[in-house]
């Protein structure tokens, strides 16, 4: 399984809200770790996981997924180690 870290800012238009993007991360098992950075562990890929999420950030918002091997935090909203 893979750790992915991921990062977004949503669309400006009706219905890309905070909360439906909170439902899909939490429903998926993802943990939150700073105000709009989460951590997944997954067996999709980069591209799967962006795919699965881009229709709750809307076509003018952003969303970076990044695989991720090691980490450190200091002070995170998650405990990172248990993702």
């Amino acid at each position: 399984m893979a750790v992915y870290f991921l990062a977004y800012n949503l669309g400006a238009r009706s219905g890309h809200n905070a909360k439906n993007m909170w439902d899909v991360l939490t429903a998926a098992g993802a943990r939150r770790i700073q105000d709009s950075v989460w951590m997944l562990r997954t067996n999709f890929t980069a591209a799967q996981v962006r795919d699965h999420l881009w229709p709750y950030v809307g076509l003018s918002g952003r969303l970076l997924v990044v695989e991720g091997t090691g980490w450190a935090a200091w002070n995170p909203m998650a405990d990172v180690n248990s993702v």
